[in-house]
């Protein structure tokens, strides 16, 4: 079993919620439901994650201050935020989203929030941005059906990634030599990666 991160790490991710709060970045139909801890609809077949759901995997992916981070399936870029929360200002925040209306939804959210160290990118044919590999961090919010390679591919060397996949999540380090250790949390649910 994995820990629940150092007080140091607890306390930025405390931070992190407190600065962006999930309701700015759900759509009005759905902001009153903010404080349920679910997922909530944000249009097009996809969800904002539940909130103790994020909570616990922004805990294993341990970001630290400076580091290049990948959030997949950013949807209404509330986890961009977070993570760029997390990453610091000397940190960058690549968010990559299939559905188009979903990254303007997010980037515009990011945008009110002042979020300042964060990219959008649509995503294109293959998972994640491969022409801005490699990266520290990957947070992946959509469930694939079997581990990505590219996106294993996408992670630098001692960096790690947090995926779901089919019902657990996963939490994927590589270390300086490249090799690939996968710890899994079963129980989980999300919407299908697309």
């Amino acid at each position: 079993m994995l820990g629940e991160g150092g007080s140091v790490m607890q306390d930025k991710i405390d931070e992190a919620f407190s600065k962006y709060r999930r309701e700015d970045f759900l759509p009005k139909e759905v902001k009153l439901q903010a404080t349920f801890d679910a997922p909530l609809p944000i249009g097009h077949n996809q969800t904002n994650s539940q909130p103790s759901t994020v909570r616990r995997m922004l805990v294993w992916l341990d970001v630290q201050d400076g580091q290049k981070v990948l959030d997949v399936g950013s949807g209404s870029g509330w986890t961009t935020a977070l993570l760029s929360h997390l990453a610091g200002s000397e940190g960058r925040v690549y968010a990559v989203e299939k559905v188009p209306e979903l990254v303007r939804f997010g980037e515009e959210n990011c945008q009110k929030q002042g979020v300042a160290n964060a990219e959008f990118r649509a995503a294109g044919d293959s998972f994640g941005l491969p022409d801005n590999a490699p990266f520290d961090r990957i947070l992946v919010s959509a469930s694939a059906n079997e581990m990505p390679q590219e996106l294993i591919d996408q992670l630098g060397n001692g960096g790690r990634m947090v995926i779901p996949v089919r019902h657990s999540i996963f939490v994927v380090n590589k270390d300086n030599q490249g090799t690939i250790k996968t710890t899994e949390q079963p129980g989980y649910a999300f919407v299908p990666l697309v």
